[in-house]
């Protein structure tokens, strides 16, 4: 089954929790602190594996979540860090984020790209010892992980695109100028997916041409079965546009060219631009007047013009030839950039102006939900004293205290924080 489109999940690992530990040995009176630093969380790498073709892997695995680092321990051991989540993806994915539809990596190198950053390690409590504070009982839990949903979309790599109307004999032609086996038939739709193939040009040099299923009218529009391959025509650095000159199917060439540009205009307006050769094809079983009014309406055009019959392979050579010294004057097959986060959405991941909302119910309790802080109070012990005082920095620092305040608070009024309760003391 082909399958060029797959909408997944992916989390990185969140960073291991610093450890609380004091030295202990002995014949030491006062060993002091010594709780390590947690290690670092899985990245989320996709790496391009050419023995796959398709997205289909993903129909059938849809979250992907990369190990968590390990926490801190005693003796300032350091947890270990998680190794990466590798994703193996075929050449010529492109990846967005789902959310806000922004291209994130094109997997068309062999470079592994990294989406999603593990979270850093917590510090242990070794960091947060000081000349008035000898005995911290808290530590900083691991940053977590980066996490998205995003969606895979593979656009073919070829050099050299076939577009037309159904049955026209692209199948036909890939099939006569390369290895490439497609099925064929004399009905329309043969072609269900697109079909690349090797083509030949000299000893020396040859390019990739793919066969697009067949588009009809309203195609942009996502009618038929061409619309869900035009995205594979978007790398493609030269278009050859196959036409049925014979109109042996009650059709106008002139209008199937022009029908087939504005579907092609339609799906992205790049492509209207893109190079293009008509290839003017069955002229074996089109008369003269035919094939010499298509030609003039093309070349008025500036659009060169090569009169084929694939099924016998009249004219394919020289159409082949001038394809190639096209391809010769062009730049290399697209790459999509990777955009940059927008600033709006990296306030978003950082929580900007999101960070906690505090209701105020009918028991009089102040409910304050901010699931960023749970993993704070992992580690906080509520019997110490110092570590109560970091926790109320915690607060301050964020602004929830003020916002408690501005709500107007009173002391001994009840706080619920994250289902922490405690009464509000100035």
């Amino acid at each position: 089954m082909f399958v060029d489109q797959a909408k997944i999940k992916i989390k990185a690992g969140d960073g291991g929790d610093g450890a609380v530990s004091f030295h202990r040995e002995k014949y030491v009176a006062a060993g002091g602190p010594d709780g390590g630093d947690g290690g670092k969380g899985g990245d989320v790498v996709f790496q391009v594996d050419d023995n796959f073709s398709t997205l289909i892997d993903f129909r059938y695995k849809r979250k992907y979540v990369a190990e968590r680092g390990q926490n801190g321990a005693g003796r300032n051991c350091t947890g270990k860090s998680a190794p990466p989540l590798i994703i193996k993806v075929p050449r010529g994915t492109v990846i967005r984020d789902a959310k806000t539809g922004r291209i994130m990596a094109d997997m068309s190198t062999d470079e592994p790209k990294v989406l999603a950053v593990g979270g850093n390690g917590g510090r242990g409590n070794v960091h947060f010892a000081t000349s008035t504070r000898q005995i911290p009982k808290f530590a900083k839990p691991g940053y977590p992980g980066e996490e998205f949903e995003v969606t895979l979309e593979l656009k073919l790599l070829a050099d050299v695109g076939l577009v037309g109307y159904p049955n026209v004999g692209k199948s036909t032609l890939i099939s006569v100028v390369s290895a490439a086996k497609p099925k064929i038939a004399n009905y329309h739709f043969t072609t269900l997916t697109p079909v690349l193939g090797v083509v030949k040009a000299d000893e020396e040099k040859s390019f990739v041409m793919a066969d697009i299923p067949g588009l009809i009218e309203g195609a942009g529009d996502g009618v038929g079965l061409g619309h869900e391959f035009l995205r594979h025509v978007e790398r493609c650095r030269l278009i050859v546009h196959v036409v049925d000159v014979s109109g042996i199917e009650g059709r106008d060439p002139s209008e199937d060219f022009e029908v087939i540009n504005a579907e092609l205009a339609k799906f992205n307006a790049e492509l209207a631009e893109r190079p293009q050769i008509v290839a003017a094809n069955k002229a074996d079983m089109a008369t003269d007047e035919q094939i010499a009014a298509f030609r003039k309406y093309i070349e008025d055009k500036g659009i060169p013009f090569f009169c084929i019959s694939a099924a016998t392979t009249m004219g394919t050579a020289a159409l082949i030839k001038k394809v190639s010294e096209v391809l010769d004057t062009l730049p290399p097959i697209r790459e999509f950039e990777a955009e940059p986060i927008p600033q709006a959405e990296l306030d978003e991941m950082l929580g900007v102006d999101k960070q906690f909302e505090i209701t105020l119910e009918d028991d009089g309790v102040y409910y304050v939900d901010a699931p960023w802080i749970q993993p704070i109070m992992r580690t906080v012990d509520p019997d110490d004293y110092s570590s109560l005082q970091y926790f109320q920095r915690v607060l301050i620092n964020c602004g929830i205290i003020a916002k408690l305040e501005e709500m107007g608070v009173q002391e001994g009024d009840t706080v619920n924080l994250e289902g922490f309760e405690f009464d509000f003391v100035y």
